[in-house]
């Protein structure tokens, strides 16, 4: 009898410090998924949700601040002032959470943008005392950066800022700002002559400061904010004029389009899911309308585009997590945007299509999906906005040069 010794299984090698890190990471995100999944289960109250439409502030304020008691508030804050430090993979899984329940708002214009745009400021001062109250969510704080074009020009043309002593007098007209329902006040750019434009940090009730409002299609607020020779002391400054001094403004910016497209992949993800179970449920002809080759193929069709998006992402937020260089992530970012954009408007409105009927009454629960897509693709920049941009980044640097 021929007996053979049993070979000891190879010792699988240990993982590197970067496996060990990815690893880790990718379980901190998925902490962080089953908890704002958790949350947005247990406090998604779409009934309840359509009685703070056009009503200020726009938003269920407590639910607001129980997100800051759960340290979401925190997550783009460096540890320095007081936050976790992490990164856009962690804010676009609790955004992409969030928006399946239309819960977001207003992370995305304050927590996002303006914290961002905090963060990217060159004042320390001013950062040291306005980041550690928005990372325990003492604070919302709003950008105030387009005119009455809109659009994505940086550059503000009507807004003036006066050198006053030691400070500036500003003086001028914002508006689409976002997350205005509470807002603790305002980063506001605004043109120095001969100097290039700054950024400068308005706090809430400030004299000659005015703020109104107008209401979007889903029915939050987006703001006015009119200045009408307010002073702003030296120590208020977050940036300099200069002629790169918006250049944290814009990777603000970027970051935040991602972010949007984050939420956009969760509200296309809910409105697609409850599409597909109308279309099992609804019978006609003795059928599921399901089961209809025609509305099949359209529904696969609208599958791929929420694929799309989520590839994209994907590869947005590992580029701006990763060393992609700046001008990568410029075109990156827009191209996230526009793909998020475009399905989103897409995948909604086709979605009333399968719907029939029902799909254009106020009552059903789809036309607050629809309504938050419609602003979420406008915001920072619609489809055919960011293409462009798209497009004027990939010229090559002659070509581009000729045409200013």
């Amino acid at each position: 009898m021929i007996t053979s010794t049993p070979t000891r299984p190879a010792a699988m090698p240990e993982p590197t410090a970067a496996e060990s890190a990815a690893a880790a990471r990718a379980e901190q995100v998925e902490m962080l998924r089953n908890s704002a999944l958790d949350f947005a289960s247990g406090s998604t109250d779409l009934k309840r949700q359509r009685e703070f439409r056009q009503a200020l502030p726009g938003y269920d304020a407590a639910l607001v601040r129980n997100m800051a008691g759960l340290g979401w508030f925190g997550i783009l804050v460096p540890e320095e002032y007081g936050g976790l430090g992490l990164g856009l993979a962690e804010m676009g899984a609790v955004l992409q959470e969030l928006g399946k329940g239309l819960l977001a708002e207003p992370l995305l214009a304050t927590v996002v943008l303006g914290g961002l745009t905090l963060r990217h400021g060159g004042n320390e001062a001013l950062k040291q005392e306005l980041l550690p109250r928005l990372a325990e969510g003492q604070l919302l704080p709003c950008v105030a950066w387009q005119e009455d074009a809109g659009g994505l020009q940086l550059q503000p043309e009507g807004t003036t800022a006066t050198p006053d002593g030691e400070g500036v007098r500003l003086n001028g007209r914002k508006r689409f700002v976002g997350g205005i329902g509470e807002a603790g006040g305002f980063l506001v750019t605004a043109q120095v002559t001969g100097r290039g434009a700054g950024i400068y940090w308005v706090p809430a009730g400030s004299h000659g400061l005015q703020v109104s409002h107008e209401w979007r299609a889903d029915g939050t607020p987006s703001g006015i904010v009119t200045l009408s020779d307010v002073g702003v002391a030296a120590s208020h400054v977050l940036t300099q004029p200069s002629p790169a001094s918006l250049d944290g403004l814009e990777r603000a910016i970027e970051q935040a389009c991602v972010l949007a497209s984050a939420e956009m992949l969760g509200v296309i993800e809910a409105t697609l899911k409850m599409t597909l179970e109308y279309m099992r449920n609804r019978v006609q002809f003795g059928k599921p309308i399901g089961s209809f080759q025609a509305l099949q193929h359209k529904a696969a069709d609208l599958y791929i585009q929420q694929e799309l998006v989520r590839a994209v992402l994907g590869d947005a937020i590992q580029s701006f997590d990763g060393d992609a260089s700046p001008d990568d992530r410029s075109r990156i970012a827009s191209r996230c945007k526009s793909r998020s954009s475009e399905a989103g408007l897409r995948i909604t409105r086709e979605a009333i299509q399968l719907h029939g009927a029902i799909g254009f009454t106020d009552e059903y629960d789809l036309g607050l999906y629809v309504k938050r897509a419609l602003v979420l693709s406008a915001w920072l920049g619609n489809s055919t906005e960011h293409r462009r941009r798209f497009a004027r980044l990939n010229l090559p640097t002659w070509q581009d040069s000729s045409q200013d």
